[in-house]
């Protein structure tokens, strides 16, 4: 394991973000701190909802495409951004070893305990490959990713969607900085469809969601001492169609003054403020093509699913 974050770093992280995002108009949270244990189990739940679509689709997509990936990119090393339990990553691992090219595979998450057990078990399942898991931010420490002969990069689940463009263009150019001409960027991304299948996504009748995205003021809660009432902020997704991305929100049911102690904060709300805590873009190819050709990637393969909903893209550095 290399380690380039602590607890120490993620508490002051969270302590910024937070400070930053509530006394900004209108305010917001960023997506990252939905993740906490209570957090990543609700989104394993989400996953699995009728409506969630994304996590099957990606899936589908990459069964069907990582014989090919294996064969285009003849990688001998595969890192992962924001691997998680690495599920879905098993595919391109099984196909790159029965390639005979793969010797390597490096996550990098930016949970230690939870990257730790991931790489125990991908240890245990696959006792020839070597598995070094990175515990790190990929906005701030893809520098720090072991160098190596023909890596490739994959940054899967359609994460790409909650940059902003101005993050996805410092991101895109940061992993073109980190890989060698020649090397690859493997990138999942969520497609623009009907919102009348996109909505319902990220707003299930189930209520999945909306517990998931209230759970970001829990995190607040337990870790700054905060007073959020959860309870009293209603789940909100809306689609966006001129910047094409969903938006999640949270909405005051009625004016409330929050303390959080930690940071020495008042924050006030007025009745139906909301507050952002997660875009999440979604891609048509040219677009794609084009930011990527920005950040010094040719886009080389695309495989997408029947419908076109979900696209996975293989891009080489120049």
């Amino acid at each position: 394991m290399i380690n380039l974050i602590d607890d120490d770093d993620i508490a002051r992280a969270l302590r910024s973000d937070v400070r930053t995002g509530l006394t900004a108009s209108p305010k917001s949270l960023p997506p990252k701190w939905f993740y906490d244990a209570r957090g990543s189990e609700l989104f394993e739940e989400i996953t699995r909802l009728p409506e969630y679509y994304p996590t099957r689709t990606e899936r589908a997509v990459l069964t069907e495409a990582a014989p090919a990936i294996a064969r285009i990119t003849e990688a001998k090393t595969l890192v992962e951004l924001g691997s998680g339990s690495s599920e879905k990553t098993r595919l391109l691992l099984d196909a790159m070893l029965g390639r005979g090219t793969l010797g390597s595979f490096v996550p990098l998450d930016v949970s230690s305990s939870f990257l730790a057990e991931s790489v125990a078990r991908l240890q245990a399942d696959y006792p020839g490959l070597t598995v070094t898991g990175v515990a790190g931010d990929f906005a701030r420490h893809l520098g720090h990713l072991p160098d190596g002969d023909n890596r490739v990069i994959a940054f899967l689940g359609g994460t790409i969607g909650n940059l902003a463009p101005a993050e996805r263009a410092a991101f895109l150019a940061s992993v073109r900085q980190t890989l060698h001409p020649g090397e690859w960027l493997l990138l999942g991304a969520d497609l623009v469809k009907d919102p009348a299948v996109l909505v319902p996504a990220y707003d299930d009748a189930a209520g999945v969601t909306a517990a998931f995205n209230r759970n970001v003021l829990q995190v607040v809660n337990r870790e700054l001492g905060a007073d959020f009432d959860p309870a009293a902020f209603a789940h909100v997704a809306l689609w966006d169609p001129d910047r094409e991305w969903i938006e999640m929100r949270l909405r005051a049911g009625a004016a409330q003054r929050v303390r959080i102690p930690a940071l020495d904060l008042t924050v006030e709300f007025a009745a139906g403020e909301e507050m952002r805590t997660e875009i999440s873009a979604k891609f048509r190819r040219a677009g794609l093509r084009d930011e990527l050709g920005v950040a010094g990637f040719e886009l080389s393969h695309w495989w997408t699913d029947p419908r076109e909903w979900f696209g996975v893209m293989l891009a080489q550095a120049r």
